[in-house]
């Protein structure tokens, strides 16, 4: 089961949804954010941080 399929004990709807403000408070705590894409943002931009890092201490010892 994902997280995109629970459904919400006060308004029986999805939690992705956001419906009620039970939904809302739940989907920001599992990290959806407002378009469900919060989190795999930060991943890409830790990623890219990392890479970026690497890279520059290659170029320093190279």
């Amino acid at each position: 089961m994902r997280r995109d399929d629970l459904v919400c004990a006060n308004c029986a709807g999805r939690v992705s949804e956001g419906r009620c403000p039970v939904c809302r408070a739940t989907r920001d705590q599992y990290g959806y954010g407002r378009n469900g894409v919060n989190v795999t943002v930060w991943m890409v931009l830790a990623v890219l941080a990392a890479l970026i890092a690497a890279l520059a201490l290659e170029a320093r010892f190279a």
